[in-house]
């Protein structure tokens, strides 16, 4: 692929919520796969990743609820659910009689952003088939009940996880924040209040009129809830409640000491 191809790929990423009915095929997905395996960054190239597949109809149908009722588990015809994986690496060490190692919280990290690496190189290779692909934050929330479900064992934990199909649909590109913001050179500069309002100002239009224009029963919620800007939505108990978060959080630390993460 040359480098304007690459380029079009990038500019060509959307979140895909809705998907056509067509099967997908089951050889392209291990292909593209193991092809994102063999084109991702391992640290240490220890390999601390699995990936589960979820196709069967109810099986699906439990990840559904897990993942808070989001329409599109049901609608693609794929889950992928990529975890940090130390649980085959540790088994393999006590095999060979080497030190038991990798039960911390920085085989956590290595395991998880490896996990996270590979996803997204799957995401491209996948786009790059003309599939869609659509991440699920609810991983993070539903974490314990993901392990148990998909019967992941100590030391070993889903990081996130991404519905897989044909798109049924061709939305806008979502904005971002332009480089200024978040592009440093030499070291981190601290923005000013003039450059927040600068940098957000178009996010935070465009923000409001996606969510709005959802229908009469967001714009009631938004103003039941006293809601006048973007950043007053996203920290809301609508979307992500710091609550909620602190909650969440905890059980996520709890988690990573019981299944071996922490110690």
């Amino acid at each position: 692929m040359i480098a304007q191809d690459f380029s079009r790929l990038l500019q060509a990423h959307r979140s895909i919520r809705h998907y056509q009915s067509r099967p997908l095929d089951g050889a392209l997905i291990d292909r593209v796969l193991a092809e994102a395996w063999a084109g991702s960054s391992s640290s240490g190239n220890l390999n601390m990743v699995s990936v589960v597949k979820t196709a069967d109809p109810a099986r699906k149908a439990r990840l559904h609820a897990l993942h808070f009722e989001q329409p599109m588990v049901l609608q693609a015809p794929l889950v992928l659910t990529f975890c940090a994986d130390s649980f085959r690496t540790r088994q393999w060490l006590a095999q060979r009689e080497a030190r038991v190692g990798f039960g911390d919280f920085i085989s956590w990290h290595v395991a998880a952003f490896d996990a996270i690496i590979l996803a997204q190189t799957t995401a491209l290779a996948l786009e790059s088939h003309g599939l869609g692909i659509c991440y699920m934050g609810t991983t993070l929330h539903s974490m314990r009940e993901i392990a148990d479900f998909l019967e992941l064992p100590d030391h070993c934990l889903p990081v996130t996880s991404m519905v897989v199909g044909w798109p049924a649909e061709a939305p806008a590109q979502r904005d971002r924040l332009p480089p200024a913001a978040w592009i440093h050179d030499e070291r981190y500069r601290r923005p000013t209040a003039a450059d927040i309002d600068t940098h957000f100002t178009e996010r935070e239009r465009r923000g409001r009129e996606r969510y709005l224009a959802m229908g009469p029963e967001m714009v009631a919620a938004w103003q039941a809830h006293g809601i006048t800007s973007l950043a007053q939505y996203y920290t809301s108990k609508m979307k992500y409640d710091p609550d909620q978060f602190a909650v969440d959080a905890a059980a996520l630390q709890a988690l990573l000491r019981e299944r071996g993460f922490l110690g």
